[in-house]
Order: structure tokens, then sequence, then C-alpha cells
């Protein structure tokens, strides 16, 4: 026996330093860590657990059969980050520059296989050259298996995509079907074609960094929903947006006794509203000071700012919240802000986070190049997520909800469970402006003084309906609050929706406007 545990421990020593030394010094050159110490620092000390540890490669040819480390370029296993089970995998870059082949899939392949069966987020750390082209077509035959078992899984569990290096072609459709996509900068980079293809097909010049890096998919493409300054604050990020995730679509996400007073009163908001309509503040405002303990991990920080999203706690119970933002665009909606509020909204509702909107939208982004690019289609994408999420659902109109756009922003006409509006809110179809452009025209062409009795319409508009009261007469408001009673108001809303039952026609899915 002793001398099969030698030759144990040998094929394991060879198996932890599959890469040479020379591939590994390269890799840390370049400020990177190992497949396997991201690992270590991931996970909780002591917690993984590896599978298929002394798997190798079985195909021949271009040399291939005379090397064949173990792992065959990728480490996956289970293990613990505070106490909380995942499943993962790490391509190793300086194993085949972490290039996919079929043992290399199949080991990916079993490791979801178990995160799905089990109910546990599945992370994946990708830092790889893409299909192994020694292998072939079978490299483009492993890939489909990931990509079918990232939508079977879509929804069941948390999905998390870490970017460590390269992930171009094929590879980048895996972490664009997951659930939340981690970049780092000037390390990070995700294309379909690379630079050099581009010039050649279009004549575009473009850097990688340009075409595919952190920042641009981070405010650009809307690829990278966060981005970190280096690897091990982005690891540091997976484990902090984990704390509002729950493991699986069966259960609740962690809960945690807050310190924070749940009827704490918020007498800053009174005097955030600027006195001119036109005038911005920033909501981000509103959020740290109704939530716990000021902590709000914004979703796509950089991307589609005229809308903000993010997760943080009401009384110690994650929520998710999503609000137009005055300081940028005005909060109005346009074609990116749709599309970045529908995909969270879908997100929150797959795993039982409840949703909280704050409402202080203009309309939909007028222009050509708007109505060109499906804003139509893609603002329907945010209406049907409302619609549908079956989650606890409060909205909270603070200024403007004019239009379409009000009713999109989780009205209660679409579902919403609670709505609440403070004494600032102007609820209308459009604002006194236009609306007195509109219903006035031939008055004013006709008027003594235009600009003093267009001043007298405004301002007749603006009293009789830019206001929250003929709503909270019909009902459409549950109720007009100080908004010092916000925070007090949504946690004992929150706390009677905390049973809420929805039941849903029986249908294979619903035909979202995609």
């Amino acid at each position: 026996m002793s001398k099969r545990l030698e030759e144990l421990r040998e094929r394991r020593e060879q198996a932890y330093h599959a890469g040479s030394e020379s591939a590994v010094a390269k890799h840390h050159a370049r400020g990177k860590l190992t497949a396997r110490e991201r690992v270590e620092y991931l996970l909780d000390p002591g917690s993984f657990q590896e599978l298929d540890l002394l798997a190798r490669h079985r195909a021949h040819g271009m040399g291939l059969e005379a090397k064949r480390p173990y792992t065959d370029g990728v480490i996956t296993g289970f293990g613990t980050i505070g106490g909380r089970r995942v499943c993962l995998f790490s391509q190793d870059f300086t194993v085949f520059g972490g290039a996919l082949g079929e043992v290399f899939a199949e080991k990916i392949h079993k490791v979801m296989d178990l995160a799905t069966s089990v109910g546990v987020p599945m992370i994946g750390l990708n830092d790889g050259a893409g299909a192994r082209i020694q292998e072939g077509v079978v490299s483009l035959h492993s890939y489909g298996g990931i990509f079918r078992r990232n939508v079977a899984s879509s929804g069941v569990i948390p999905q998390i995509s870490v970017i460590l290096g390269p992930c171009a072609g094929g590879a980048v459709y895996s972490p664009a079907m997951t659930d939340f996509i981690f970049m780092v900068q000037n390390t990070s980079h995700m294309f379909i074609t690379g630079p050099d293809v581009v010039k050649t097909v279009t004549g575009e010049e473009v850097t990688l960094e340009e075409l595919g890096g952190a920042m641009s998919h981070a405010t650009k493409s809307g690829v990278a929903s966060f981005v970190l300054p280096d690897e091990k604050s982005c690891l540091d990020e997976v484990k902090y947006l984990l704390e509002f995730l729950p493991s699986n679509n069966m259960e609740t996400p962690p809960a945690r006794v807050s310190a924070d007073d749940p009827n704490r009163p918020c007498p800053a908001l009174r005097e955030l509203i600027p006195a001119s309509s036109n005038q911005p503040y920033d909501m981000k405002s509103v959020i740290t000071e109704i939530v716990d303990d000021q902590e709000y991990l914004e979703y796509f920080p950089h991307w589609a700012r005229n809308i903000t999203c993010g997760f943080a706690r009401m009384d110690g119970k994650v929520v998710g919240v999503i609000g137009n933002q005055p300081a940028v665009l005005a909060g109005v909606l346009d074609i990116d802000s749709s599309e970045k509020g529908a995909r969270f909204v879908r997100t929150c509702d797959a795993f039982n986070i409840p949703l909280i909107t704050l409402v202080d939208v203009p309309g939909f982004l007028p222009g050509i190049d708007q109505e060109y690019g499906g804003i139509i289609r893609h603002g329907a994408k945010l209406l049907y997520a409302f619609s549908e999420a079956s989650v606890p659902r409060i909205q909270v109109i603070t200024r403007k909800a004019y239009g379409g756009a009000y009713v999109v922003m989780n009205s209660k006409s679409i579902g919403a469970d609670f709505a609440f509006a403070w004494p600032s809110a102007e609820l209308a179809v459009m604002g006194p402006q236009g609306a007195v452009e509109v219903i006035h025209r031939r008055e004013l062409a006709s008027a003594a003084d235009p600009a003093l009795r267009r001043q007298e319409l405004i301002d007749e508009y603006t009293e009789r309906y830019a206001n929250p009261y003929i709503a909270a007469e019909r009902g459409y408001v549950d109720d007009v609050i100080d908004p010092a009673e916000t925070r007090a108001v949504l946690v004992t809303a929150l706390a009677m929706l905390g049973s809420k039952q929805e039941d849903v026609p029986r249908r294979k899915h619903g035909n979202i406007p995609l």
C-alpha cells in the first residue's frame, strides 16, 4: 500500500503543478493569479473538494499524445463561501493556454450538473484561449454542452462568470447567458473576433482594450455587470454579491439581523427634491438614506446610468432597488436603461428578491436614433418584466411620473402590490409645459401676451394635475407619505407582503419582446 500511496502522491503533485514553471512565471509577471490560487482565494480555507484532478485528454494528432497533463487545463470542484456551498471551475491558462477540449468540457459539464442537482450557485473563473484547435469539431461540440446547461440552470441557480483573462469567440456565449459577469480592468477581454480580424474584414483599427476591455463592456455594450481594478478585489466582490443571493430559486436570500432601526425617520429626504422640477438630484442619495446601513451594491453602475439598479437590505432582508436617475439625462427611459432595468427585474423575480421602484421619470427619450434602434421593443421589455414579476413589488413616486413611462415603472395598473407617493409627485400624461402647448395651442396663438398667458396656464395645470392627489383619490396611489416616513412605510409593506403568493397560468413560457 505504501508504494501505491507514493504513486498517488506523485500523480497529485503533477496535477497540482500541471503548468510549467516558465508558464506560471509568465502568468505571475502579468499580475495574474494562477487558476488554483484563484480558487484558494475565493473559497473558505480548507473547504475545496476538487473533482477530476487526475483527468487527462485522450486526443491524438498534432503532438497532443506526447503532452497529457493532469487536470487538462481546468480545475473543477465545490466548496464554501461564507459557509455557503458553491460549485466552480477555474480555467488554467498555463495549460494549453486554457483552451477547451473534450475532457476539459466534460469536467465542466459534470460540475454544472452537480450545481443544478443540489441547488447551489455556479461560478466560472474564465481565463482561456477558446476552443482547442487540435481537437477540432470535438471542442465546438463540447461548448454546446456548456451552453445547454447554462440555459437549463437559468433562473434555477445563480450563475456567475468572472473574466480574468481572454475570453474570445464562441467562449463568450457561456458567460453571456449567466446572471452576472465580472471583469478586471486592463486584464479581462471579451470579443467575438479580435482586432486583427476586425481590421481585415471592416478596415477598422481598434486596440484590444477598446474592442473588448472591461470598461468598454461596462460602459458601451452592457456586457460587464461589475468591473474591479484587480483580481483579488474582483473575487472579493463576487463574495459580496453572493451575500444578496439565495442558493437557488426555491430559497429566499440570506437575511441577517440589522442594527439599523426599521422605523428610522429620514428627514433628509424632505430637503432632497429641488424647488424646480427641472433641477436634478441623485436618486442614489434616496436609496442609501432608506436602506440598512447605507449599503447598496449597484448593478451595471457604468452603463445606462439614467437608471440605477442594485441590491440592498431593509430590516435585514434583501431587496432589489430600481430607480430613475434624475442626475443623468433627467432620468428618462431609453433603449439601454430599459434593457438594464428589465434584466435586473427578471433576475430579482427569478431569485425571490422583492422589488422597490423609485420613480422620477419624465418619459421615454425621443429621437430618430431611439426609434430606429427599437425603443418601442426595448421599452416593452421593461414593461413585460415588471408585469410578469410575482415577487413583492412596491412603487414610490418621488417626483415626475409622466405618460407611458410612469405606467412602465411598476405602476399599480401593471401589478404593483403597493404604490406610495411623496407630496412632490407629479402624475400626469406629460409635463405642464408640454401639456399647455398641446391643449391651448390656439389660445396661445391669439393671446395678447402669449408668454404671460402660457405661464398662467402652466401654473393652473400644475396646481390641478401635477400632484399625487387625483391618483390617490382613485386608488392608483395607496397613500401620499411624508418623505421622512419612506423607510418605515417600506419596511412595514415588505413585512405584509412576506407571505405573498401568486398563481400564474400554465404555459411553456411567455414570449418577451427580445
